[in-house]
């Protein structure tokens, strides 16, 4: 007969107590988990607990997409927070919004998004504002065809910086500037894309609104701002949208949209 280990009882406890524990919190933390309509107006309404926020966000795509008229319920939420002072929940209602453009209180509020402070936040809104029917967004569209410029948020010297042609996400570090009083000011990237061109080098002097850099949107984002054009571009944006169509830098993807949206400009 085997021996029974001293002690051995409160490890197992423990090692379950973990197993439970860590599943618990990967199962309230997973956005597929299905919430009830008392979870959602719930979670909404936690601001402070931006998962929550988005886990509710994303619930209510879901029953959008599938026609489901009970997400109208929290459309007075939606609405709400597009002006929450936080971007991620900004960007997130805007591109929600385009899924039912029948919402004459989405079209209003996503006629405010167009013109935020965030360059994400605005093309999202864009591309929501096209499913309406409404070119609003337009310029936000073409916008993302060309270099997005970042200039120095305050004076000082240039410690660091991205390489010219690398490629960077949402958030990513950028530059970070030293002022005279020692504080350091980080340039953080507004937009996923590629360095495009690097006007200042690390220990120039800089003063607040030089130009540092430039970036390249990604290709997803100018494949979706090719296919919103298709439907609110005009003549005079041909030139800027055929450039994709023969560019050697362009994916096939992106040349054979570029194609499509000139075409459907020139017909109507």
């Amino acid at each position: 007969m085997s021996k029974r280990v001293p002690g051995s009882g409160p490890i197992l406890i423990l090692a379950t107590l973990f197993v439970a524990a860590s599943f618990l919190a990967w199962y309230f933390s997973w956005f597929g988990r299905e919430l009830s309509d008392v979870d959602i107006a719930k979670y909404l309404a936690d601001e402070k607990n931006p998962r929550h926020v988005q886990h509710a966000l994303s619930q209510i795509q879901q029953r959008m997409e599938r026609g489901d008229p009970s997400a109208k319920n929290w459309y007075p939420q939606l609405v709400k927070l597009s002006g929450s002072p936080e971007t991620e929940f900004r960007l997130t209602i805007a591109w929600l919004m385009g899924f039912d453009n029948q919402a004459p209180e989405f079209h209003e509020a996503l006629l405010k998004l167009v013109r935020d402070p965030e360059p994400i936040v605005r093309r999202n809104a864009a591309l929501a504002l096209v499913r309406f029917n409404d070119g609003s967004g337009r310029d936000e569209l073409i916008s993302v065809l060309k270099p997005y410029v970042l200039k120095a948020p305050g004076d000082g010297v240039l410690a660091s910086s991205q390489k010219q042609g690398a490629t960077v996400s949402r958030r990513t570090l950028l530059a970070r500037i030293e002022q005279p009083d020692g504080r350091v000011i980080e340039l953080r990237s507004p937009l996923p894309g590629r360095v495009e061109k690097i006007a200042k080098a690390n220990g120039d002097q800089v003063k607040r609104g030089e130009e540092l850099l430039s970036l390249n949107s990604d290709e997803d984002s100018i494949w979706e701002a090719l296919r919103g054009l298709a439907f609110v571009g005009n003549a005079e944006d041909l030139p800027m949208i055929e450039s994709y169509a023969t560019s050697n830098d362009a994916s096939a993807r992106v040349k054979e949209q570029a194609s499509l949206t000139a075409k459907s400009i020139s017909h109507r």
